[in-house]
């Protein structure tokens, strides 16, 4: 809120207030950097494959222009910058070319007209939060900390968790919506009180109570997430077959 402040501020102050935004805003996020995970099933893939852990992407690294827009007016940042800043954000899975020719094609009447309008009410981050009711906020509660053991079984993915139909099936259902990142970026596994603020107004959201619920429906479809396929020990041969696989794994490494 702060930054969007400092962006509105800016409007109507020409070039010279646009260059000094940016630089100020490029200061506030650099205080705070953040880089994202990277997906488990690619940490999975180098660690089987002996292979160096990639990193994650650098989430905020384009998110100035969006900042921009939302304070200054998309006609002043243009498409260009604003698909390098979806694309940053990971979301769906484009890139910025992607973003760029959909953007482009949308300015030139060629596809289905973008409803600005829409990025400027995302910004309010307050309002949402002082209108909702006793009723909203426990259920963006219920929403958070499901999400939070839905995310951890697919971090768990990348450090050797055994995989069974159910377990991929739930991450199917996460990447099919391309929302890893956005749950790499509001979720943690041991937040702070100001995180878990944040990340209950987030889960306020209809498109992340949709996410859950579409978990939900799936767990319920299959529960036997952590029951080998063959295997009648149920959960305790799950975990066994996962520890001996970590100490497998450690031994490699030693």
């Amino acid at each position: 809120m702060r930054v969007l402040e400092a962006t509105r501020g800016a409007a109507g102050a020409g070039e010279q207030g646009q260059d000094a935004l940016y630089a100020a805003i490029g200061e506030m996020l650099a205080a705070r950097p953040y880089r994202g995970a990277a997906h488990p099933a690619v940490v999975r893939a180098a660690l089987e494959a002996g292979e160096d852990v990639p990193e994650g992407p650098a989430e905020f690294a384009g998110i100035v222009h969006l900042i921009a827009a939302i304070g200054l007016g998309v006609e002043e940042v243009g498409a260009d910058a604003l698909a390098e800043s979806f694309a940053a954000l990971g979301m769906f899975g484009l890139t910025a070319q992607d973003w760029e020719q959909m953007l482009g094609a949308a300015e030139r009447g060629e596809g289905p007209p973008v409803d600005w309008g829409l990025l400027q009410q995302q910004a309010d981050v307050l309002g949402p939060v002082q209108r909702a009711g006793h009723e909203d906020l426990l259920r963006a509660r219920e929403v958070l900390l499901g999400l939070q053991g839905f995310y951890a079984m697919c971090v768990w993915h990348a450090l050797w968790m055994p995989d069974t139909p159910g377990l991929a099936a739930l991450r199917a259902v996460i990447d099919e919506r391309g929302m890893f990142p956005v749950l790499d970026h509001m979720i943690g596994l041991s937040p702070s009180p100001t995180q878990f603020a944040e990340s209950l107004a987030a889960c306020l959201e209809p498109y992340l109570d949709e996410l859950y619920t579409a978990l939900m429906e799936q767990l319920a479809a299959d529960p036997a997430i952590f029951h080998l396929p063959g295997d009648d020990t149920g959960a305790a041969g799950f975990m066994d077959t996962w520890l001996r696989t970590l100490r497998e794994q450690t031994g490699k490494d030693t």
